[in-house]
């Protein structure tokens, strides 16, 4: 069996490449290991950044998403001195909003993950020239020395097949055997705390996205459609040992300590709901090597604090859809066109990699100082324009404008800096969006 691109791995990343490429008339194979069970939930990536909405816009599919998504225009932050009375005390909020962002596309969705692979999926039906195994499991390739002679192993239920393919891509997530066989170097990177996750129903009172944060804990809490909330807990290595030991009640009580309005709502969820999550992070020397290219987590994953590693998935699957697609269009299906994937996305990723190391270490160490730190960057972002929109451009996705030493120096007061609540000016902040040429460079380079 020849096809053009092989895929592996049928997660949002590998979805949305597949969504790219058959809608250009190419002739793709992607195989998921993981058996179809809609009744299991697993908890991942569920916030859209406004890029990744862009991109699915593009794919025609932005009404639809925003039908089954909760937008949002504003992440809170709260600091709180946690009390034995059960009523936390506020003592610093500050808020940073898409909506400064001079864009159509200035807001997130919220949508189970679930939901969106079910969509790219029933999408993807409707092409002829999209073939898949499901479930079925990568193996290896053939020994050939020409990279376009060698064949992928797949193992399915019954039988072993071997699949043909111009191109290679990896999208298994964290381990891969695709990126096995490239002999990358792979950099890791590990934290001192740990994750708890669950949704269930969301108090009326929560409107929007809200971080409470503690000398030594933090709650993010994420509205879904659907009236639910998509909760994320900090907590320390070994804590949800202790914790199943003293019973789900010390669970309930981690919530109500934040938010007493939790009561009622958490105590819907169950130990088998709950989900243990453990931050890595890890970047990889290349991308690309001859006719195999990786994307999304096996390419790079990043501390979750953000919410970015399924939006770095889908911004690689909308890179390489497009290059692949001009390559097969203008007949230059050589491998080393496919160098420009890794020239656009790998310091981009990187950098929102940094970025969501940055975040994680504000919050990983229960000192006060750290913690005053952490509340004047907070103030001082949400309130000197530039600063905020630097902040908004980059998680967004829509645009890269890195941080100077002397931005840093703003965030903590130095030195002494105006504030206000204005939008960074729409003239101001354009040039900081990438353009069409900035994410498809090879369009403008051979014509």
């Amino acid at each position: 069996m020849k096809y053009d691109v092989l895929i592996a791995g049928g997660g949002v990343a590998g979805l949305t490449l597949a969504l790219k490429l058959v809608k250009k008339n190419i002739r793709v194979l992607l195989i998921e290991k993981a058996k179809q069970n809609p009744q299991k939930v697993l908890y991942k990536g569920e916030l859209l950044q406004p890029k990744s909405i862009k991109i699915f816009s593009d794919l025609g599919l932005y009404s639809l998403l925003e039908k089954e998504s909760y937008p949002l225009h504003v992440i809170h932050s709260i600091e709180v001195e946690l009390q034995e009375n059960g009523f936390p005390t506020p003592i610093f909020e500050s808020e940073l909003r898409y909506d400064k962002l001079d864009s159509f596309y200035n807001q997130a969705f919220m949508l189970p993950h679930e939901k969106l692979r079910s969509i790219l999926l029933e999408e993807l039906k409707r092409y002829e020239t999209f073939h898949y195994i499901w479930p079925g499991t990568f193996l290896n390739f053939t020994e050939d020395q020409n990279p376009d002679a060698r064949k992928a192993r797949i193992k399915t239920k019954d039988e072993e097949l071997y699949c043909q393919a111009d191109f290679y891509v990896g999208a298994e997530g964290r381990v891969s055997k695709i990126r096995d066989s490239m002999k990358t170097k792979v950099k890791e990177s590990d934290y001192n705390h740990q994750f708890l996750t669950v949704s269930f129903p969301r108090p009326p009172s929560l409107k929007d996205s809200v971080i409470f944060a503690s000398k030594d804990s933090f709650l993010g809490l994420f509205p879904l459609p659907g009236g639910e909330v998509r909760t994320v807990l900090l907590i320390q290595p070994g804590q949800l040992k202790k914790m199943k030991e003293d019973g789900i009640e010390s669970f309930y009580r981690a919530y109500y300590q934040f938010m007493p309005e939790m009561k009622g709502y958490v105590d819907s969820v169950g130990w088998r709901d709950i989900q243990l999550m453990i931050p890595k992070r890890h970047n990889v020397s290349h991308y690309v090597e001859e006719n195999k290219v990786i994307i999304g987590d096996t390419a790079h994953s990043v501390h979750p604090m953000a919410g970015e590693g399924m939006n770095l998935a889908i911004q690689d699957a909308d890179v390489l859809g497009e290059l692949l697609g001009w390559m097969y269009t203008e007949n230059k299906t050589d491998h080393k066109h496919l160098t420009w994937f890794e020239t656009i996305r790998k310091p981009r990723a990187e950098y929102l990699s940094f970025l969501s190391h940055q975040s994680a270490l504000a919050y990983s160490f229960p000192y006060q100082t750290a913690r005053k730190t952490r509340m004047r960057a907070l103030y001082y972002m949400e309130n000197i324009p530039r600063l905020h929109f630097k902040q908004m451009l980059n998680i967004s996705g829509l645009g890269m404008w890195k941080f100077s030493a002397w931005d840093y120096m703003r965030t903590i007061g130095l030195p002494p800096w105006f504030t206000s609540k204005k939008q960074y000016s729409p003239q101001k902040q354009q040039p900081h969006f990438f353009t069409h040429k900035d994410d498809y460079p090879w369009y403008y380079k051979y014509h």
